[in-house]
């Protein structure tokens, strides 16, 4: 076992930053030896940033290259835009670094199967950073159906709720400074010119890596196919006539990208999971409606933050509405008790602290991470394949079995540690920190 890991970070975007600035930067046994983006005005603010704590000052480049070249480097974070991702991170595990990659979707299924061939070819570990297979509430779930507490599970739920209008499209106060007390309007966010294009279910797997968990995926069962539906694009196009210069670069630009998209998943084990897309809409709160639905019980998100928790023998109503703080006292997931206890740090909840650490630990003890690269090429096929769906009219779209014919032998392939997502790990002796 490693007692320190060294690093390379591609992709100091806004998310790629926070990440590196609450998480990455704050770990004694990780060691930033590169840092890599396009812009060299961002890099020079996350050396600051390294320095300011303490840390090495690392190597500058705008060649995501010379990172893959340096021998020292036992693992990269790939940080960068989604149409990006997979191709360097195929290209991270070719040069013998175990990869992170940011969450997101692929555009072309051939993507997923080349993720897969080098990770066989190569035997180097890719893992998505899905952080929200960590929240408290999807690893107490988690735990409620390891447990069997809700019995046989028939049906899942999940959505990205989150109007992005305002957020991610056209203003930013993050990565964009003030001017004259005003957000800029952004001109450059790759997103807008995907939503200009494309129509598919391009953000899947905050609600999907912890559904997929439960269920078993790759490890027991497997997804077997697609039905995607999109609503007509309308939002953007209104938010921009009423809100947005009229110099904009996209101004009086038609958009492909639905609305609303729904998609339906049919699983080898007889389950459902039913997927929504809703970012281009005013709504009220930002939500990822995570429902878990079995023969003895349920999990629900009701929306801005209120959770139900119902068992057999509870009584149907209010009582039982948003009982999650009453839940944590009897099945919180040992890993959120401990964090809670410990102090929680990082973004999201410390969300993004958990699946951090969970990359680190699998690099420094040499393991595979709890999101394999299985798991990462079916959650990253969403796109694709939803993609496929909608364009023939919602018709079904067969699901790849990317583990060749192995999901339902790989019991032995269950991840054993403190951070696994495939059993319920209590190890107070790795520390969270």
């Amino acid at each position: 076992m490693k007692e320190k890991i060294k690093v390379g970070y591609i992709g100091l975007g806004r998310r790629g930053y926070a990440v590196l600035n609450q998480c990455v930067s704050e770990m004694n046994d990780v060691e930033v030896v590169a840092i890599c983006d396009l812009n060299p005005l961002k890099m020079e603010n996350a050396k600051k940033t390294l320095v300011k704590k303490g840390r090495t000052e690392p190597i500058m480049t705008t060649n995501y290259k010379d990172i893959l070249a340096m021998e020292e480097i036992d693992a990269v974070f790939i940080m960068t835009s989604w149409n990006s991702r997979i191709k360097l991170a195929i290209e991270a595990m070719y040069a013998g670094k175990y990869t992170g990659i940011e969450v997101g979707c692929a555009f072309d299924i051939s993507e997923c199967y080349e993720l897969v061939d080098a990770y066989e070819k190569t035997g180097v570990p890719c893992m998505m950073l899905e952080n929200c297979c960590y929240g408290r509430n999807e690893m107490m779930a988690l735990r409620m159906v390891k447990e069997g507490l809700f019995g046989e599970i028939v049906h899942a739920n999940g959505a990205y709720h989150h109007y992005l209008n305002e957020v991610e499209f056209f203003l930013d106060s993050t990565e964009f400074y003030l001017e004259n007390g005003e957000k800029k309007i952004i001109t450059d966010h790759y997103r807008l010119a995907e939503y200009k294009n494309r129509c598919l279910e391009n953000y899947p797997t905050h609600e999907l890596g912890p559904i997929s968990k439960c269920l078993n995926i790759n490890k027991g069962n497997r997804m077997l196919s697609l039905v995607s539906v999109a609503s007509k694009a309308r939002g953007i196009e209104t938010y921009m006539k009423d809100h947005v210069p009229a110099d904009h670069p996209f101004a009086g630009e038609t958009f492909k990208q639905g609305d609303i998209i729904n998609t339906i998943i049919t699983c080898a084990n007889g389950e459902t999971i039913h997927l929504t897309l809703d970012t281009t809409l005013p709504r009220a709160f930002y939500s990822r409606e995570f429902t878990i639905r079995g023969t003895k019980g349920m999990c629900e998100e009701s929306g801005a933050k209120r959770y139900t928790f119902f068992l057999e023998g509870m009584k149907e109503g209010d009582e039982t509405f948003d009982n999650k703080a009453e839940m944590y006292e009897k099945y919180d997931h040992p890993l959120h008790r401990e964090f809670a206890n410990a102090g929680e740090k990082g973004g999201h909840g410390g969300m993004d602290w958990l699946v951090v650490r969970a990359f680190v630990e699998s690099v420094k003890t040499e393991t595979e991470p709890p999101i394999d690269v299985y798991d990462t090429a079916t959650w990253l096929a969403i796109g694709p394949l939803s993609e496929a769906s909608i364009n023939q009219g919602g018709h079904p779209v067969e699901f790849p079995d990317f583990t060749r014919g192995r999901w339902f032998r790989r019991e032995n392939e269950m991840c054993q540690s403190k951070y696994s997502l495939d059993l319920v790990v209590d190890d107070p002796e790795t520390s969270i920190f």
